[in-house]
């Protein structure tokens, strides 16, 4: 059976453009379309390659600057074909304009009671679908931060999957009660744990797949070890923001290419790596044995140096 790849796009206004005191238009443009590379050109490389995604959408800076920045991107990515489910950073709540960014609710979720939890979640959806999304069946925590609490409370709303599992960011903020090395989707705490998919990029040092984290040749790596090894799903992050500069006014180029090489590997294996949307309902074989990658300190010493480029030369705006 095909591996189900998860590409994944956290998709949210940042909150530190917020509390630079920016105004709502350029937080906007900012964080969900920088220099050109962000939700709209990223939607167009996933039609040129074919490929299906889950843009996990943040409606929580509705509660401040209202729903219309959030229509615009849920209507931009469905429109495109590809999928909206829910995303949520808790700090929005209690958030104001104009204050530096002060005052705000506690930043992680896991902070929060089970039935706090609860109604930050239902009020969110809530929000997501008076954007025009469908009810979402999906779902992924702010930094990753969720507990067997969060999936309790998710289940009670009628959520099948959550993607908040990310073994190098636990105990803290991921503190759902999995093996950090869990990366197959799991039945646990009455939904479906689809968790990040990690590398070891040296021994005991676990690394997530995502657009920044990874270089091409370690992404192309693991794609070939959970295609070698028939895993049940490969679970890949990045952001609307994430291929621009920190402040949103440049391309990064070293992110840039290799999102545009994700996106080719993916199509040149779209037989037996076939990307998914949550929506479909895909029947994923639960908890098998899949292990991360193991680890090349060639691939990883290569990485560093294009990381330094990238921080150095590509973090430089003009």
């Amino acid at each position: 059976m095909a591996t189900r790849i998860f590409l994944t796009v956290d998709t949210e206004l940042a909150w530190r453009h917020h509390a630079e005191g920016r105004p709502i238009d350029d937080i906007a443009e900012l964080s969900l379309e920088p220099a050109g590379v962000g939700v709209t050109w990223q939607l167009e490389q996933l039609r040129r390659h074919g490929l299906k995604a889950c843009f996990f959408v943040d409606p929580m800076p509705a509660l401040v600057y209202g729903l219309d920045p959030i229509k615009r991107v849920v209507e931009t990515i469905l429109e495109a074909g590809q999928e909206v489910q829910l995303h949520l950073h808790a700090n929005w709540a209690g958030a104001k304009i104009g204050d530096g960014g002060a005052a705000h609710g506690r930043f992680e979720l896991i902070d929060h009671t089970r039935d706090e939890q609860r109604n930050l979640i239902a009020g969110a959806a809530e929000l997501l679908v008076a954007a025009g999304a469908n009810d979402p069946v999906a779902f992924r925590a702010g930094s990753y931060s969720a507990s067997d609490e969060t999936l309790l409370a998710l289940a009670e709303l009628g959520f099948i999957y959550d993607s908040s599992h990310n073994g190098s960011e636990h105990p803290w903020p991921s503190a759902i009660g999995l093996p950090v090395t869990q990366i197959a989707p799991v039945r646990h705490c009455g939904i479906i744990e689809v968790p990040v998919t990690l590398i070891e990029d040296k021994p005991d040092s676990l690394r997530h797949f995502q657009i920044c984290a990874l270089s091409a040749a370690e992404m192309r790596a693991a794609l070939d070890h959970a295609d070698r090894e028939d895993h049940a799903a490969v679970t890949i992050v990045s952001h609307g923001f994430e291929l621009a500069t920190r402040d949103g006014t440049a391309q990064n180029g070293v992110h840039v290419r290799r999102f545009e090489a994700l996106c080719e590997m993916l199509a040149e294996r779209r037989e037996t790596l076939r990307t998914t949307h949550f929506a479909e309902r895909p029947r994923l074989t639960l908890d098998p044995d899949d292990t991360p990658l193991e680890p090349n300190m060639m691939r990883t010493r290569l990485r560093q140096a294009e990381q330094l480029w990238s921080n150095l030369v590509s973090e430089r705006t003009p």
